[in-house]
């Protein structure tokens, strides 16, 4: 805390010690105010301006320090000076005073809040930029929260002080003047309770929560407005149709023929969507192809000899698509068909927000669920468009190795397939801006990947940019493609490739089915706007998946799905906010790199007082059995609680062991019940519960111990005094009782 704020505080302390060390509140109760409303009027009559000015003044330091007696000053106030003037006063100055205490508190506690707390006050801050002054307006028109308080809550908060002051000014008018009302007859006032009677207070009540209401008209108005321009079918061919048939949509589309609601669902290219047919199927396909050729390539170490072996990139590629073809049927039209749903393969383009068209037939339909999900990111680089360039996309239809393959990104995308084609045999550099991989990750997370890659072979370099590519024919006819690439703005790098994948991102579908012309807005990432309950500007039209965001993973699109089919068949009756508090995610490098929920870069971005459990694979039986003792394993919790804030894994199947952790902190199982889970020996799983072990280590009671030492050691003593006693060798511990 710097000197200003703690000058400021020592002040307020003061000045605060003098009231109490005085005993000034006894000069601010009810029969002193009655005594002092005689006394005082004589003075008051002589000098109103000086009168009123010292009153005035007075007021604001007692509501500015928050000091008891603001109800006392109000009454004798308008004893005083009678009901109009009175109220001129005390409305004013009770507002300053409460700017003040609002200020100090800002000025004084704010940062270190936010600094601490800011994770856990982000709802709150949201909630406060959106409609805080209605909030505020609200607990202002309700005498039931003491004032100071507010004042004192809300300078923590991000709303404005020039809003804070207007909005407390009228807010603090309604309850003002029923204790102005009151003081006019201060000497027929037994006690301060009886000026709120219970009609009263009800009254208040009803007039505090009353913009709260408003607030939802205002919603209601808004609605109206936005479906003011489109003419409402009399009945509906559909309850739901669902725009996009991958994870997203074929989840929302189940839900909804479940629950025997009429159905369609539309998609222009490939049941499945991007998944099944360009994303997580085919490349966790070639990985395992990738991983097979260097399990094999390991051999020599569990003592087996091999000749060298040699990778057929076709069969590998049609391995893959023999894979998709496998699991289609999980996705396909048959299949959804025979589930209820009404599957149509067009383009769908939506007309209003209850029409729907495809294949030149209008649908009507109670919600619209939008699952289009997204593409490529593929870049305005000079000289691109003159190159062999692949996306996450189009790299399933190669049919010829590259041997020198360029990847862009050091994402999951990136490092997964970076790695894959470098093991398969490609030389391959990656391309990566940021001075790490996996740039969300921790850094030892993202260092142990790299070392990985680099001993696979992988030429990274971080801190580079590509800045443009050409492509030049040679005199026999071939061509040399060429990246330039920017090495932290001081030089460059030039990089000869025979293909180069772009993994930089991807961008939200939100074109060409019609959102353009019914006004519903995108975000800045370029996603579908939609609020907690996944619905966009009109409440019947919901996105779900990577189209919507925050999250481009497949599993969080089938849980968005849920809450888009649910709020929008059951919406009228319960509504459900998507909960993204315990969302999992992995990447499929080697090692793999698992995690839910934070981890310690955000815990330290969030000012969260933490405590970091760290176990390393390395120790573990079962991994050293397998020859994969590497990795580690990484809790972060709050200080000496076992409440599990997030988890990454770093290891083989790391993806697997945080299954566990996954479902402690949706269920609030903290460390301690982790411990006392039996686990089978020897496995992988183990290493979890192990973790739960260096927690608890930390984390012993040592005084109680001392104790217990203690008792032991007396016991000790009366078992030599025991007649016929026998002293039992002692054995060593075995490492299954060492676990127990």
């Amino acid at each position: 805390m710097d000197r200003k704020k703690l000058l400021l505080l020592g002040i307020i302390a003061s000045l605060l010690g003098l009231w109490f060390a005085f005993d000034l509140g006894q000069y601010f109760t009810l029969e002193q105010a009655k005594a002092q409303q005689i006394a005082l009027q004589g003075t008051i009559s002589e000098q109103p301006l000086v009168s009123s000015f010292v009153y005035f003044i007075a007021y604001i330091v007692i509501t500015a320090l928050s000091l008891p007696g603001a109800a006392i000053m109000t009454l004798l106030g308008a004893a005083l000076f009678g009901f109009w003037w009175s109220l001129l006063l005390v409305s004013f100055a009770s507002t300053i005073g409460a700017t003040l205490a609002f200020i100090f508190s800002r000025f004084i506690l704010r940062d270190w809040v936010q600094s601490k707390f800011g994770h856990r006050l982000a709802p709150i801050n949201a909630g406060i930029a959106k409609d805080g002054p209605i909030y505020l307006f609200t607990l202002r028109l309700i005498p039931v929260f003491p004032f100071f308080m507010v004042n004192l809550l809300m300078g923590l908060t991000p709303i404005s002080t020039r809003m804070f002051y207007l909005v407390s000014q009228l807010g603090m008018l309604a309850g003002t003047m029923v204790y102005i009302n009151a003081g006019t007859q201060l000497g027929e006032i037994e006690t301060l309770s009886g000026i709120i009677s219970a009609p009263v207070l009800v009254s208040l009540a009803l007039l505090g929560v009353f913009p709260l209401f408003a607030k939802q008209a205002i919603n209601l108005v808004n609605r109206r407005r936005a479906y003011a321009n489109w003419q409402r079918p009399e009945q509906f061919d559909q309850n739901m149709v669902v725009i996009g048939a991958g994870a997203g949509g074929l989840v929302s589309s189940y839900i909804a023929a479940a629950v025997k609601a009429k159905v369609t669902l539309i998609e222009r290219h490939k049941m499945g969507g991007d998944c099944l047919n360009t994303g997580c199927v085919p490349s966790k396909a070639i990985i395992r192809a990738a991983h097979t050729m260097a399990e094999i390539s390991r051999a020599h170490e569990f003592g087996i000899t091999t000749s060298k072996p040699e990778v057929n990139f076709e069969k590998v590629m049609s391995r893959i698509h023999n894979v998709i073809a496998k699991i289609e049927p999980h996705d396909s039209i048959e299949r959804y068909s025979k589930l209820g749903v009404n599957c149509i393969d067009g383009e769908a383009r939506i007309l209003s927000p209850w029409e729907v068209e495809v294949n030149g037939k209008r649908i009507t339909t109670r919600n619209i669920v939008i699952a289009t999900g997204a593409h490529p990111l593929v870049p305005t680089i000079p000289g691109l468009d003159n190159v062999n360039y692949l996306t996450s996309d189009s790299i399933w239809s190669l049919t010829e190795q590259p041997k020198r393959l360029l990847v862009l990104g050091g994402g999951p995308i990136g490092c997964e397939l970076a790695q894959s084609f470098c093991r398969l045999g490609s030389q391959v550099t990656l391309v990566e801006m940021a001075d790490q991989l996996l740039i969300r990750e921790d850094a030892e997370a993202s260092e142990l990947v790299k070392q990985n890659m680099l001993e696979d072979g992988v030429d990274i370099k971080l801190g580079h940019r590509a800045m443009r590519f050409e492509s030049v024919t040679n005199e026999d006819g071939s061509r040399t493609q060429r990246a330039y690439l920017d090495v932290n703005n001081e030089s460059q790098v030039v990089i000869e490739f025979d293909a180069v994948l772009l993994a930089l991102g991807r961008v939200a579908n939100v074109q060409g089915f019609g959102l353009e012309e019914l006004g519903i807005t995108t975000t800045e990432r370029g996603t579908v706007e939609v609020n907690e309950y996944l619905q966009t500007l009109y409440p019947n039209i919901f996105a779900v998946g990577d189209v919507a965001g925050p999250f481009q993973l497949t599993h969080a699109a089938a849980h968005q799905a849920w809450y888009a089919a649910v709020n929008g068949l059951f919406g009228q009756f319960k509504k459900f906010k998507a909960d993204y508090s315990v969302l999992p995610a992995a990447t499929y490098t080697s090692p793999e790199v698992a995690r839910v929920g934070i981890n310690e870069k955000e815990a330290k971005a969030q000012g969260i007082d933490y405590e970091v459990v760290t176990y390393g694979i390395d120790d573990l039986d079962r991994a050293i059995t397998d020859g994969e003792d590497h990795g580690f394993i990484k809790v972060i919790t709050p200080k000496g609680k076992d409440k599990i804030l997030g988890a990454t894994v770093v290891g083989n199947n790391a993806g697997e062991l945080l299954a566990e952790f996954t479902l402690a902190m949706r269920h609030g199982l903290g460390l301690n019940k982790i411990l006392g889970t039996v686990h089978p020996y020897p496995t992988m799983s183990e290493a979890v519960k192990y973790t739960a072990g260096v927690w608890k280590q930390a984390n012993a009671p040592k005084g109680l111990l001392a104790w217990i030492e203690k008792y032991h050691r007396w016991m000790r003593k009366e078992n030599k005094t025991t007649e016929g006693s026998e002293v039992v060798p002692s054995e060593p511990v075995l490492k299954e009782e060492r676990d127990i």
